[in-house]
């Protein structure tokens, strides 16, 4: 379908709709987005309401697909300078959005299509190119589709920001200001958080939690997201943690990365070590734990918070994990570290200053937003 063709498409009579239809759309452009979606698809049915999901990049065109999605990955492991330059290039609101929707139209036919089959009664974007594809929709009246957009990091960048979107659900209070600043109604925008899995809302024993997953109940244990890390970088990491001289034990969560768990796996380590791959006890690996130490993604970062996890961020990348990280040192829950040799240095420092790491974890704690999904439902079905 061409640009052309669609703005001179005859308007669509107004549809007739279920009333309980949601539509949650995600990219799988890194997997925060589709973790989002995922966790409010769960919101929307604790409430009695069905929703679908769909990831978006299944309904554009193979090289869009590609690019989009591949492409992302193979910087944020490779070249993050490049990400981060392109992100501090694109971040003029308003700017670039012509250029930008011109291409994805030209590339999202089938999602197109889709909108105007489904119809749904309600779209919740936990990204903005579907955000995007429908506010277009909307102007040309071919949709009439009331649509929400879930910030999935704690700052909004320009791709997020258009006019004509009917709720935003940001992480933090500046995020509310920056917008309102941008025009965005301030009654349209709510603070609720990164919305995560209701999972993490219900409280688990940290000891009984040790407990069954095979961990010493007396030790501190930090858990090390893989996610973002190579396998020579991650050997690096889990080495220079070993260094560390207060008693702690480690589990490191590999995912679908058998490569790197099995490089793990033949690691010789002072410390006790458990190498997981993909699990889908992610909460319950959190209740266990006292750090998180790894990026400063949006999402996992918001479950560790909910779990009162301190987060020890190393080497974020540029861009929107560098934005978060700001935001997590100027609320206390978090310290970096930006060199790999000072990994043990930093953790020692925090271990040894109990009264900090205490206060630290109270912090996390009350920064954490464990009901965000089920907030954003619960005010989008109040409020359509």
């Amino acid at each position: 379908m061409s640009l052309l063709n669609l703005s001179n498409k005859k308007k669509l009579p107004k549809q007739s709709r279920r009333t309980d239809s949601v539509m949650i759309l995600s990219a799988a452009s890194g997997a925060g987005h589709v973790r989002a979606a995922e966790a409010l698809v769960s919101a929307f049915n604790t409430e009695g309401i069905h929703a679908q999901h769909v990831e978006v990049l299944k309904y554009t065109t193979p090289f869009f697909r590609k690019v989009y999605a591949d492409l992302y990955i193979e910087l944020v492991n490779k070249r993050p300078e490049i990400l981060g330059w392109v992100y501090d290039s694109l971040d003029r609101p308003y700017r670039f959005q012509k250029r930008r929707l011109t291409l994805d139209l030209l590339n999202t036919g089938p999602l197109i299509r889709l909108l105007k089959k489904e119809n749904p009664s309600l779209a919740v974007c936990t990204h903005f190119l579907p955000a995007e594809i429908i506010v277009y929709l909307k102007k040309k009246r071919l949709v009439d589709i009331p649509v929400a957009i879930t910030v999935t990091d704690f700052d909004a960048h320009a791709m997020w920001i258009y006019r004509d979107v009917d709720w935003y659900f940001v992480a933090c209070e500046e995020t509310r200001a920056y917008l309102q600043k941008l025009g965005i109604p301030a009654g349209s925008i709510f603070v609720t958080g990164v919305p995560i899995d209701p999972v993490f809302a219900t409280e688990k024993s940290k000891s009984e939690a040790r407990l069954h997953h095979g961990l010493k109940p007396e030790l501190t244990t930090i858990l090390v997201s893989a996610g973002g890390f190579g396998v020579g970088p991650m050997e690096s990491l889990i080495l220079y943690l070993d260094e560390v001289h207060h008693p702690i034990q480690t589990v490191v969560i590999c995912g679908k990365n058998q490569k790197l768990k099995e490089r793990m796996e033949n690691l010789r380590t002072r410390h006790p070590l458990k190498v997981v791959g993909y699990t889908t006890e992610m909460d319950s690996y959190m209740a266990a734990s006292d750090i998180l130490l790894g990026k400063a993604g949006g999402l996992t970062s918001s479950e560790a918070f909910a779990r009162g996890l301190v987060l020890v961020i190393v080497n974020p990348v540029p861009g929107q994990e560098e934005r978060n990280s700001d935001h997590f040192l100027e609320e206390g829950v978090a310290i970096r570290c930006n060199n790999l040799p000072a990994l043990s240095f930093k953790i020692d420092a925090l271990l040894g200053d109990r009264e900090r790491f205490k206060r630290m974890q109270q912090s996390a704690k009350k920064f954490g937003r464990p009901n965000a999904a089920l907030e954003i439902a619960s005010i989008l079905l109040k409020n359509r």
